[in-house]
């Protein structure tokens, strides 16, 4: 685990918060994810960004271009459909 200090979770808040990216499929451990694309959420103290991937959960994966693949926002705003996503309320499975 990684200590971050103040200055350097920031600077990975503002560097990948609200970031269209897509899992490095050179990544073993990412494959999984293949062509999806995701948002990240967040930055965790860990340094791990927290993606949604619209399948219902959120990952946490290492904050850096190693892991995660930047993509330009007009071209995943297409693929990125910011209603199927875990934050939204299901009307119709409330009680």
């Amino acid at each position: 685990m990684e200590n971050l200090t103040q200055e350097k979770y920031e600077a990975l808040c503002d560097q990948w918060t609200d970031q269209f990216v897509r899992a490095n499929p050179q990544r073993l451990e990412l494959k999984r994810f293949g062509e999806l694309v995701g948002r990240v959420v967040t930055v965790n103290w860990n340094g791990k960004a927290v993606v949604d991937f619209q399948d219902g959960g959120w990952y946490d994966i290492p904050a850096a271009e190693e892991f995660l693949i930047r993509l330009d926002p007009a071209e995943a705003k297409a693929k990125f459909d910011f209603k199927i996503n875990s934050a939204q309320p299901i009307p119709e499975k409330q009680s």
